[in-house]
């Protein structure tokens, strides 16, 4: 696939997460230090990053639309390293659609199975992510995760760069 039905490569950034608990929005606020050009030097590419918040739905519905690749932002459980950041690509495979229609499952896995729900098939899918000290009824992020927000920025860029680098077509680089 390439790009919304011109030639340029597109990726989605996606962040989310409920901000409503407290670490669970990590995604937003990454979302929200992004620079607006992700892409600054590739005219050639398509880079658009949006905040869904808990809208796993919406997220789902714009993954209908051809994108060459998707970057999840995302809270993950904690693994005894509050504030730890973890890139790796998902599986986005085996997703059945039956229990994908809940409009605000925000997990990963909700989104996939509603995509395929629907009839779509997820891109090739990388998530940064940042392991939790808490998700207790709360606004803001507790101080190990806030201060792993500037490593995640840095991070997302670093992967949409490598990823316009793995999708640019001859000639669009």
């Amino acid at each position: 696939m390439t790009g919304l039905t011109d030639n340029r490569p597109a990726i989605l950034v996606a962040g989310i997460g409920n901000i409503f608990l407290g670490d669970d929005g990590f995604g937003s606020e990454v979302l929200r230090r992004l620079p607006r050009n992700l892409a600054p030097h590739r005219r050639s590419a398509r880079v658009r990053a949006t905040d869904y918040g808990i809208g796993g739905m919406h997220l789902a519905y714009d993954l209908l639309d051809e994108w060459d690749a998707l970057v999840l932002v995302d809270a993950l459980p904690v693994q005894g390293h509050p504030g730890r950041l973890h890139v790796f690509e998902a599986d986005t495979e085996g997703h059945t659609g039956a229990a994908g229609l809940d409009a605000h499952a925000m997990d990963p896995t909700a989104v996939f199975a509603g995509l395929t729900a629907l009839g779509g098939v997820a891109p090739h899918t990388v998530v940064v992510g940042c392991e939790v000290a808490s998700v207790d009824e709360a606004i803001g992020l507790s101080a190990p995760v806030a201060a792993a927000v500037p490593d995640a920025v840095r991070a997302v860029r670093e992967v949409v760069s490598r990823l316009l680098d793995r999708t640019a077509l001859p000639g669009t680089g």
